[in-house]
C-alpha cells in the first residue's frame, strides 16, 4: 500500500468510490454502482451530516494511555463530551478501577491563528501533555482551520520526536476534505502503520532464559488472532466474539478502541486478523497482509445466525479448525433457535426500517428478516463494494426495499419514513427522534451498552424488539402531538428530488 509514504490517507471517494447519495431500491444500486455512475453525484439540498471528526475522536479517546491533542477551535473537541461516559465504561473494563475519561486537549486556535499559524500554540502543546501525563502515545489530530491555513502538523511532530518520551501520531481528519465519515478510520489506521507498526517487539519476551522464553511466544502467536473492534461495539459485543473466538482455541489481541498502542505493536505478530466490519478494519488488515503476511478475513459483520456462522468459518477456515467450527456453530444455533422461540410470534410479520453505517445497518436488516420481520427500507450512511454482498441477499429476499444511501439528511428519512409507516425503525438516537415524532416504534441500532453481535446478539435484539413491539402506544400519541419542520406538500415529493440523477421510485 504505497500510500503510506504520503501523510494523509486516501479520501473513499478516491479509494472506494463510495457513494454517500443515492435514493431507489436495493436491486437499483448494483449495476450503477459497478459502473462507476455513483460517483459524481451530489445532493442540491443537505440537511444535516457528519463529519470525519466525530468517529476519529469516537476511537482515539478510548485509547489507553493516550493524550488527545485536538489542533483547531476550542468547539471542534465538543463532541468528546458526549463520549465521556462510553470512555469511563472502556477503561474500567480493561482493567482501570478508577477510570478518569477521555484525556484530550485542543489548541484553541482564534481569529488571530488562523492569520499567523496555529503551529507554535501544537508545539506547546504537545510538550505539556508530554510532561504532565507521560502517556504512551499523544495523537495530534488535525482539524478544519490548520488544514485551510497549511499548518504542518507532520512537520511540528517529527520535529519534537527526541524531546518527548511518548510516539507522536500526527492524524489528518480535516472534515471538509471528505464528505464520507468512514475515511476517519483509514487516518488513523495510516498514522498507526506509519509510526507504531515496525515489526519489532523485542519487549514481548522477558530478559531471563530467553531461547525459552522465545520459543514460549512462538506458540503461542500460532493462536493469536487481532480482533478488530469498532467503536460502535458494546463490551457485551466484544466478550460475545472473543467467547467464540476462544471455543475455537484462540487467543485475541484487540483494537483499536479501549486498547493500548502496544497492541498495535503486537498486531503484526498475529497469525491471522480478523475484522467485524470490512468497512471500519479493510486498511489496516490489508496493510498487515501486504507488509507482515498476516492473512484476513471479515467481508461479513457477525450480526445474525448466518452472518455469525459464516464469520465463524472463515475464521476456522484459515487456521485448520473448520470441524471444530462446526460443532460450535451447530450446538449454538440449537441453543439459539429454542431461546427464540417464544419471541417470534410477536416478531412475524411486522414491518421495519434502518439507518446507521453500512454493514451494520445492511447485517441488522438480513437478521430481522431471519426472525421472520419484513424489510421495508435501508438508509445506509454510505455505500461501496463492502456492502456489495448483503446488498445482494436483501435483493433476494426482495427486490423492491426501498434503499436510500444518506448520511443523516432527516429529511429524506421522514418522507420515507410517512409512506413506509413502518411497525419499527431501528437506526441512531439522531435518526430514532424523527422516527418516533412519525409514530413508529424505535430501538438504537447499537450502543446502550446492550449486545448485538453473535448469537447472544441476536437473542438480545430478537428479546428487545419483543419488548419494543408489546406497547407502541407512546410514539402513536407523540405522532399526533407534536410538529415536525417540514411542510406537508413535502411528503407529497419523491424523497430523492434533491438527489442529482436520483429521480427513482419513491
Amino acid at each position: 500500500m504505497s500510500c503510506l509514504e504520503a501523510n494523509t490517507a486516501p479520501r473513499r471517494e478516491d479509494r472506494l468510490g463510495t457513494c454517500i447519495e443515492f435514493g431507489g431500491l436495493v436491486g437499483d444500486i448494483a449495476a450503477p454502482f459497478c459502473e462507476g455512475c455513483l460517483k459524481n453525484r451530489h445532493r442540491a439540498f443537505s440537511q444535516g451530516t457528519i463529519c470525519q471528526l466525530l468517529p476519529a475522536l469516537a476511537i482515539l479517546t478510548s485509547l489507553r494511555d493516550t493524550a488527545v491533542i485536538v489542533h483547531g477551535a476550542v468547539g471542534c473537541g465538543g463532541a468528546v463530551h458526549s463520549l465521556g461516559a462510553s470512555v469511563r465504561l472502556g477503561q474500567w473494563r480493561s482493567g482501570d478501577k478508577n477510570p478518569k475519561g477521555a484525556l484530550w486537549l485542543s489548541t484553541n486556535l482564534n481569529e488571530r491563528d488562523v492569520t499567523q499559524g496555529g503551529e507554535e500554540k501544537l508545539r506547546k502543546a504537545i510538550l505539556e501533555s508530554d510532561r504532565r501525563y507521560r502517556p504512551a502515545a499523544i495523537v495530534v489530530l488535525s482539524t478544519c482551520v490548520p488544514g485551510i491555513i497549511g499548518d504542518d502538523i507532520d512537520g511540528v511532530a517529527n520535529g519534537l520526536r527526541d524531546q518527548v518520551s511518548a510516539a507522536l501520531l500526527p492524524i489528518h481528519c480535516e472534515g471538509f476534505k471528505t464528505k464520507v465519515m468512514a475515511t476517519a478510520y483509514d487516518a488513523i489506521f495510516h498514522s498507526f502503520l506509519r509510526y507504531v507498526v515496525d515489526g519489532r517487539d523485542e519487549t514481548r519476551f522477558p530478559i531471563y532464559d530467553a531461547d525459552a522464553a522465545i520459543a514460549v511466544e512462538s506458540i503461542r502467536r500460532k493462536r493469536l488472532v487481532n480482533l478488530m473492534n469498532v467503536s460502535s461495539m458494546t463490551g457485551p459485543d466484544q466478550n460475545e466474539l472473543i467467547r467464540l473466538l476462544n471455543k475455537l482455541g484462540l487467543e485475541v489481541n484487540m483494537l483499536p478502541c479501549d486498547a493500548h498502542p502496544d497492541a498495535f505493536r503486537l498486531a503484526p505478530f498475529a497469525s491471522l486478523s480478523v475484522g467485524v466490519c470490512p468497512t471500519h478494519d479493510d486498511y489496516f488488515m490489508g496493510y498487515l497482509e501486504e507488509k507482515f503476511g498476516v492473512p484476513f478475513v471479515g467481508k461479513q459483520m457477525p450480526i445474525g445466525i448466518e452472518n455469525t456462522g459464516t464469520w465463524l468459518r472463515h475464521v476456522a477456515s484459515r487456521l485448520g479448525l473448520e470441524s471444530t467450527a462446526e460443532r460450535i456453530i451447530a450446538a449454538e444455533e440449537s441453543e439459539l433457535r429454542t431461546a427464540l422461540a417464544p419471541l417470534l410470534p410477536r416478531l412475524k410479520g411486522k414491518t421495519a426500517m434502518l439507518s446507521a453505517g453500512e454493514i451494520r445497518t445492511l447485517s441488522t436488516a438480513v437478521l430481522l428478516q431471519e426472525l421472520g420481520m419484513e424489510i421495508l427500507a435501508v438508509r445506509p450512511y454510505h455505500y461501496d463494494e463492502f456492502g456489495a454482498a448483503e446488498i445482494e441477499r436483501l435483493t433476494e429476499i426482495n427486490p423492491d426495499i426501498r434503499l436510500n444511501v444518506a448520511t443523516a439528511q432527516p429529511f429524506e428519512a421522514v418522507n420515507i419514513i410517512n409512506r413506509a409507516k413502518p411497525d419499527l425503525y431501528i437506526g441512531h438516537n439522531s435518526d430514532n427522534v424523527w422516527a418516533a415524532k412519525c409514530g413508529a416504534a424505535i430501538m438504537p441500532i447499537y450502543g446502550t451498552n446492550a449486545i448485538y453481535s453473535g448469537y447472544s446478539g441476536a437473542y438480545d435484539i430478537a428479546r428487545r424488539i419483543h419488548r419494543h413491539l408489546a406497547n407502541t402506544s407512546f410514539n402513536e400519541k407523540l405522532s399526533k402531538n407534536v410538529r415536525q419542520p417540514y411542510r406537508e406538500s413535502w411528503y407529497a415529493e419523491n424523497p430523492y428530488k434533491y438527489i442529482k440523477g436520483g429521480e427513482l421510485s419513491a
